[in-house]
Order: C-alpha cells, then structure tokens, then sequence
C-alpha cells in the first residue's frame, strides 16, 4: 500500500535524494509533454545536464520512467 512504500522510500533515501527523484520525475513529465529544455529548467531548477540525461533515459531506457508516470497518472485518477 501507498504508506508501506512511503516508508520504504523514506528508510532506503535522504530527504535530498526524495527531492532529487522527485525533480527527475517533474523533468520526465515536462519532457514527455514536448517541453523546451529552457522551459523545464525554469520550472523544476533542473540543470540542463539533469535534463539531458533524463531524455536520454526516456528515449533509450529501460522504460522505467515512463512506468512510473503512468503509474503515478493512475493514482491520480483514481484519487489516491
């Protein structure tokens, strides 16, 4: 459930790294979106390297990322 990996995560990461993860995921989104670089370096404080690589994964990863959007979508519908 939400709060056994809520705590999971909490253990397994520092609270930088929480936030770092959660920046990558905000890149990940804005990217799959079809925004400029530019525009998702205002909006997150990503660096263009941060951002760089997050493409690079979205386009010749293992899809990690992508699971994770559409799983996260899916708990947001569903209210969670």
């Amino acid at each position: 459930d939400e709060d056994t990996i809520f705590s999971l995560l909490e253990d397994l990461f520092t609270i930088r790294e929480i936030k770092e993860t959660s920046q990558r995921l905000a890149v990940a989104r804005l990217l799959d979106a079809g925004r400029s670089y530019s525009s998702i370096e205002e909006a997150t404080g990503a660096s263009a390297t941060t951002i760089a690589r997050v493409s690079k994964c979205l386009s010749y990863g293992s899809g990690g990322y992508n699971a994770a959007l559409n799983a996260l979508d899916d708990a947001k519908k569903a209210g969670r």
